[in-house]
């Protein structure tokens, strides 16, 4: 089974050479790393051209302007040439050397989806985890209340974006939610959950920046959610927030 990364860069020139070395690390050998650089002002690109080598083939890479986050999710994906597609940012690396190994296992023949768990470190110490986030209590069911399992750690089959599109690249924040709601709640595709810290993630990305942030990405989750035609409202979802605390705690073990 081939496994497509794809890391979406933007101005990472102090980050990506730790997501690339993670990715070098790796156990199982048949993974493609695909790289969408949104024309980056830094010297992110020149990073990438010193590890081209290392990858012996196995990367690509582009660099231009996109419509945004999920528009250059979407424009990897179309890249990729994988079995199993995953998505690795730029300011995040892999937690151990056999993530893919473990991930590839899970996938068998009856199994569309394999997720695990990520914790968040702060740049300034990356050993000290800050908040742990699992996938472990998900059901679908639970997209009615704004609650998914951590979207680092999804691992998709490339046939189910091709039968079922790719992210809603209107959604600022959500479409991460969005497609997870829409393959596991309206689609019941059958997934995976490996008890297994998957991804290392530094703090700030685009859903835990600010307030502000929250706030939208509460209101897209609702969103999604209707045009969906799942049942919930604005309290419902703003139950997630209970949720991921009950299981920063609780879960990790």
């Amino acid at each position: 089974m081939k496994v497509s990364i794809i890391t979406v860069t933007y101005n990472s020139g102090c980050t990506i050479a730790d997501t690339l070395e993670s990715v070098l690390r790796q156990t199982y050998p048949d993974i493609e790393l695909v790289i969408v650089d949104g024309l980056s002002a830094d010297n992110t690109i020149e990073v990438v051209r010193q590890y081209e080598s290392k990858f012996c083939g196995r990367m690509k890479y582009v660099s231009e302007k996109d419509r945004g986050i999920y528009d250059a999710m979407n424009k990897g994906i179309s890249m990729t040439t994988g079995d199993v597609v995953g998505i690795l940012n730029s300011d995040d690396f892999f937690s151990a050397d056999n993530v893919v190994e473990r991930m590839v296992d899970a996938f068998t023949d009856d199994v569309d989806l394999v997720f695990g768990d990520v914790h968040f470190v702060r740049d300034s110490n990356l050993k000290k985890s800050i908040r742990y986030y699992s996938g472990r209590i998900f059901r679908p069911s639970m997209v009615r209340w704004g609650f998914f399992p951590p979207h680092p750690s999804l691992y998709v089959r490339r046939s189910v974006y091709e039968k079922y599109g790719y992210y809603k690249d209107e959604y600022k924040i959500s479409a991460d939610f969005e497609m997870i709601a829409r393959l596991c709640y309206v689609r019941r595709l059958p997934y995976r959950y490996i008890h297994m810290d998957f991804v290392t993630m530094r703090m700030g990305g685009a859903s835990t920046d600010s307030l502000g942030s929250r706030i939208l990405g509460t209101e897209e989750d609702l969103r999604a959610c209707h045009e969906l035609g799942i049942k919930t409202n604005k309290l419902m979802i703003y139950c997630k927030y209970f949720i991921k605390t009950f299981e920063t705690i609780f879960i990790r073990h």
